[in-house]
């Protein structure tokens, strides 16, 4: 059995970032997320300390997120059928890019939690 919990690698513009997927799934399905959690090299946090940027996907009236009937990690904006795979590093990288000005924004020892609809609106246009 693959373990889709596992801490990832990413490189991005010679930065080395770890991330991960988790599913919170609930018996209400408006109580369920999906997040996407990237931690940050020691350096950019602070001595010791990695930062963490979370973008959360919940669902909405136009987006849905997997709970079980299609790929894990999987989240589609209904509207236009749009949809990215949290789990594919590709994906992951265009979100990374799409959230690094709020990541700029936000002060430099603070962990950053998003909605990660926005984001997701960013990379797939």
């Amino acid at each position: 059995m693959k373990n889709d919990r596992r801490l990832r690698r990413l490189v991005v513009d010679g930065v080395t970032w770890h991330w991960t997927v988790r599913r919170r799934v609930r018996p209400v399905y408006a109580d369920c997320r999906t997040v996407l959690t990237l931690f940050a090299p020691a350096a950019a946090g602070g001595p010791g300390r990695r930062r963490r940027l979370s973008l959360v996907f919940a669902p909405t009236p136009t987006g849905v997120i997997s709970n079980c009937w299609f790929e894990s990690g999987t989240v589609i904006r209904l509207p236009d059928r749009q949809w990215l795979n949290l789990y594919e590093p590709r994906a992951v990288r265009r979100l990374l890019r799409a959230a690094t000005p709020a990541l700029r924004a936000a002060p430099p020892h603070q962990d950053v939690e998003l909605d990660g609809w926005p984001c997701f609106t960013t990379v797939v246009g």
